[in-house]
């Protein structure tokens, strides 16, 4: 049976496979996050989206430069 904990890891680790290109796909051994507690786990997936979207931010001012405007 699956735990909260498990489900928070599998969580990151699909977090960390959203990224499209050529970056191959994470896997995360469990036992390496299991001595975390639910809070922690919750952080790095707070982080993970943080960062997601200040690349999202980013990608959207590069992209403003190429726009027109009639």
């Amino acid at each position: 049976m699956s735990t909260r904990k498990d489900e928070l890891i599998q969580d990151i680790e699909n977090l960390l496979n959203t990224y499209d290109g050529e970056i191959p796909l994470t896997h995360i051994n469990p036992k390496l996050l299991s001595f975390m507690d639910e809070e922690t786990l919750l952080s790095i997936i707070n982080s993970v989206l943080l960062q997601q979207e200040r690349v999202n931010e980013d990608n959207q001012e590069w992209l403003e430069q190429f726009k027109k405007y009639d």
